[in-house]
């Protein structure tokens, strides 16, 4: 199209063709509306993908508790079949004993063996019932309170060990889970004693701290040899997965007289 006559001659402008227009269009409407498609289904490729794995994590994660729960109540199975059966005949013939003996020694021993008995078929249930419950579900142990202390301790004097209790410290309130662990360090001390140091004077001392009770069981050198109670030798490893696990520090080894010292230390949780 001709715009017209300027100074140096005649000028003229294109303004469109058929291809100029079809570029025009490609690159306005058909190269964004590909552009937006391809970015559109690799989003949900990519969102597709994201929720196929995600199926296929959780899937694994059930399959996961579904195995664990299996286990644990196969080893409830096994331990109420064989652990709580033996258990029970025990606290029977200690209670049979008890009635027909003769002798009050024998007596106050048999009536301590039923004693014992019947609160480890106590703990044993509780533990039992831990294992059967599903991940996540059911009612956790009830803690123990430092008070089980000192039962711990009155049932050691009770089978022969002389146990002097010690605490250091103003005590102030204590979560159960703390509470808990402390009671286990001086069950475990006190079993280790009672297994390895026979006759030896022992010392449980409970230090109050303001962020944190230290645990110590102190016995000093045997005066008997042990006896052979069987024993898996797991005991001090598993008490310091748990002392660890509460974010505390456990040492034990023996000292300069020829005894022994478990030593704790755990840290106090807010209490609210």
């Amino acid at each position: 199209m001709a715009v017209g006559v300027a100074v140096g001659g005649e000028r003229r402008l294109t303004t469109a063709t058929g291809a100029n227009a079809a570029a025009l269009f490609a690159w306005v409407v058909v190269f964004p509306l590909v552009a937006g498609l391809w970015i559109g289904a690799r989003r949900d490729t990519l969102a597709a993908l994201r929720d196929r794995a995600e199926r296929l994590e959780r899937e694994q994660v059930a399959r996961a508790d579904r195995v664990r729960a299996e286990e644990r109540a196969r080893i409830a199975r096994e331990m109420h079949d064989v652990v709580a059966h033996r258990v029970s005949l025990m606290v029977v013939h200690a209670g049979a004993l008890e009635v027909t003996a003769a002798d009050p020694a024998t007596v106050e021993a048999a009536a301590l063996i039923r004693s014992t008995g019947r609160a480890a078929l106590t703990d044993l249930r509780e533990v039992l019932g831990v294992l059967r419950q599903r991940a996540g579900h059911g009612t956790p142990l009830p803690p123990a309170g430092l008070d089980a202390v000192d039962e711990l301790v009155r049932e050691s004097r009770a089978a022969g060990l002389r146990v002097d209790r010690q605490d250091e410290g103003t005590p102030g309130p204590v979560p159960g889970g703390v509470a808990r662990t402390v009671h286990r360090v001086v069950q475990e001390g006190l079993t280790n004693v009672r297994k390895h140091a026979p006759g030896a004077e022992v010392t449980v001392r409970l230090r109050h701290l303001p962020d944190g009770i230290e645990a110590a069981v102190r016995n000093g050198p045997s005066t008997r040899p042990g006896s052979a109670l069987p024993g898996a030798g797991l005991g001090l490893v598993g008490l310091r997965e748990r002392v660890e696990l509460a974010g505390g520090r456990l040492s034990a080894g023996p000292t300069a007289d020829g005894g022994f010292l478990l030593r704790a230390l755990v840290p106090m949780e807010d209490v609210t």
